[in-house]
């Protein structure tokens, strides 16, 4: 009998991939409880009536967000040429932010096309301007946290970045640079190289 090398460990499973399929088995199984509930109490027309409304109100939502977003892109792009074209700087539109959260509101159409009453409620919520930019807001401050902290000397970039910079044993490795310019053609092998230190 021989005894091999023990297994490899398998590796550590992130949070992410442990609570997330939990979460939507939850949401999923909430949905329909709430829609036996509802049906239960008012009848199953009332259910059908109530998501063929929430699918139409999200898909004008989806609608009226892309065109908003289409018609940005576009009054963008040609601000954009027109600079170019007079050598200045594009000039703001006087858009801002909290004004502008196309994303957040094609998330709620979204949501509201997705049967069930949990994603209607919340993309209801989304609808509103107020809450929108709430989380608009808290979205930016997020990434603005993590850019920080991704750029912060002593975190795990800058020391990636000093690794390759710098060898463990302090050598410096000799080397040189060759450079073939276009207007001076290609070295001849017979002219020598200068050399890289004095």
């Amino acid at each position: 009998m021989t005894t091999g090398a023990p297994p490899p460990l398998a590796p550590k499973r992130s949070r992410a991939r442990t609570f997330v399929p939990l979460a939507v088995a939850a949401w999923l199984v909430l949905e329909i409880w709430l829609l036996t509930v509802v049906a239960n109490a008012t009848g199953a027309l009332t259910v059908l009536a109530l998501l063929i409304g929430g699918a139409v109100l999200g898909a004008t939502v989806v609608k009226r967000a892309g065109r908003r977003a289409f018609r940005n892109l576009t009054t963008t792009f040609q601000q954009a040429q027109a600079a170019a074209q007079t050598g200045q700087a594009p000039s703001p539109d006087g858009r801002t932010g909290a004004e502008d959260r196309n994303g957040f509101l094609m998330l709620g159409g979204l949501l509201l096309i997705i049967p069930g009453f949990l994603s209607d409620a919340a993309g209801l919520l989304l609808l509103i301007p107020q809450v929108r930019s709430f989380l608009g807001r808290y979205a930016e401050k997020a990434v603005e946290r993590r850019m920080t902290a991704a750029s912060s000397p002593g975190s795990l970039q800058d020391a990636f970045q000093q690794a390759r910079i710098h060898r463990p044993d302090g050598k410096v490795v000799q080397g040189e640079v060759v450079r073939e310019d276009a207007s001076q053609g290609p070295r001849r092998p017979e002219e020598p190289r200068p050399p890289l230190l004095p």
